[in-house]
């Protein structure tokens, strides 16, 4: 997925930023990808379609907390791909876990940063 190329520049080039944390990565991802197939599934997809479910994704990680800028293309690779709810768990949150974790090892054991500074 598109997206978790820019999440790994974030994490690996700047993981003391607020937006690489953890919370961020996963919650962020989550999110936007859920409200994406939300709105595919509801609304179907055209223009109008993509512009809400992205403002919707954005606004939510806002509100909630979870700002993480990569996420904010999901909506459009789920709807422009025909995703479906299944997409959530592979690859989405497998790979935001996977991301996160090897994250974590690479800081810890190769660069010596103490990441993440915040889980939750």
């Amino acid at each position: 997925m598109a997206p978790f190329g820019a999440t790994m520049v974030i994490l690996f080039g700047l993981p003391e930023s607020p937006l690489a944390q953890p919370r961020n990565i996963v919650i962020g991802h989550l999110l936007t990808t859920a409200i994406g197939l939300f709105v595919a599934s509801t609304l179907g997809v055209t223009s109008w379609s993509l512009g809400l479910a992205v403002g919707l994704a954005v606004g939510s990680m806002l509100l909630t907390n979870t700002t993480h800028p990569p996420a904010g293309a999901n909506p459009i690779v789920v709807m422009l791909a025909g995703e479906h709810w299944d997409f959530l768990l592979m690859p989405v949150a497998t790979g935001a876990v996977l991301i996160v974790a090897f994250g974590v090892i690479y800081h810890r054991f190769v660069t010596g940063i103490s990441y993440p500074k915040k889980w939750l």
